[in-house]
């Protein structure tokens, strides 16, 4: 991958060129995804469970047992799951050819070698056909050129999103990526409760959600476009104030998708853009804005223009006397 341009936006493979690599890497990182669930302490909104993107891929940061940490790492260059530990001791192997059942074997193989013990769901969650991960041999397929691009696509998201986030002094979580949905997020909080969910996703106890959504925010994101159709960058509010699906938001490309409840800016739209960054910051920005004073959050003191002696961040959209500058 060395001739890639770091700086460009990967052409992004058609959702029904890649759907069967993307079924069974889901059904991957969800394993790994709920070691770290297991072994780690539970966080707000379940952010002691979710992976971060690395230069290679997703890790899931350190995890600690019986005295060692160990973190188990997908690499998405060279195409394999690596588990290495504070010992000095690792595994790997490669992840071409193997259907969810074997994955799930060969994790649990090499954590054991490790002398790493944990038990978790072996199905999955989030989806409508939970196939036992020990049992599901269907899903088989890894279109390795598809797999780099998408996570190189989530690589050139994560600093745009990541500078949105520096914008905010309230509740924020970090820039993460969630195992159960497949999706990059970042979500700000007004501070205030929120309504009871309703829960209801598919094979996924309601209490998960309920707490997911139990204070009021705005969350943004990237998923591969399942279900869409495209990949796609998506906002929403939760609960929704009233005029938000109506409101003007930026870039002319983006819209509010009625069935998911939620704005969505196509990621080609981003890609194809003079200013790709500039296109998802405005997006980000004007669709959180959009939540914010139609819900009357407490703006004023929720957001910064950026640290003293740095340059400051391009000015707020709906601010005008927010302004970059020098100090």
């Amino acid at each position: 991958m060395n001739h890639i341009d770091p700086r460009a936006w990967p052409v992004l493979p058609a959702v029904e060129e890649w759907q069967d690599t993307y079924v069974t890497v889901h059904m991957w990182l969800q394993i790994v995804g709920k070691v770290r669930l297991e072994l780690s302490p539970w966080v707000n909104h379940s952010w002691g469970s979710t992976l971060y993107l690395t230069p290679r891929g997703l890790t899931t940061s350190p995890i600690h047992q019986g005295g060692r940490a160990f973190a188990i790492d997908f690499d998405f260059v060279d195409h394999a799951l690596r588990i290495q530990s504070s010992t000095g001791e690792a595994r790997s192997f490669a992840l071409p050819g193997l259907s969810v059942a074997q994955f799930y074997e060969r994790t649990f193989a090499a954590l054991g070698e490790l002398g790493i013990s944990v038990e978790i769901l072996a199905r999955p969650v989030e989806v409508a056909e939970a196939i036992p991960f020990a049992s599901d041999h269907g899903h088989a397929s890894y279109d390795a050129d598809a797999m780099a691009r998408v996570w190189r696509a989530m690589t050139r998201a994560e600093p745009v999103f990541a500078k949105f986030r520096a914008r905010f002094t309230g509740k924020v979580s970090p820039v993460h990526f969630f195992w159960g949905a497949f999706d990059l997020a970042v979500t700000r909080f007004s501070g205030r409760p929120a309504p009871k969910h309703p829960g209801g996703a598919p094979n996924c106890a309601d209490w998960v959600m309920q707490e997911a959504y139990c204070r009021e925010l705005s969350s943004a994101g990237f998923w591969p476009g399942m279900g869409l159709g495209e990949a796609a960058f998506y906002s929403y509010a939760y609960p929704a104030p009233a005029g938000f699906a109506e409101a003007a938001v930026l870039p002319g490309e983006a819209y509010y998708h009625a069935a998911l409840g939620e704005f969505v800016l196509p990621y080609d739209a981003v890609r194809r853009a003079p200013d790709p960054e500039g296109a998802l910051l405005s997006f980000l920005q004007s669709t959180y804005e959009a939540a914010a004073t139609l819900a009357r959050w407490e703006r004023s003191v929720l957001e910064v223009d950026g640290p003293p002696a740095r340059r400051a961040l391009p000015p707020l959209i709906g601010d005008a006397r927010r302004t970059g500058r020098e100090t």
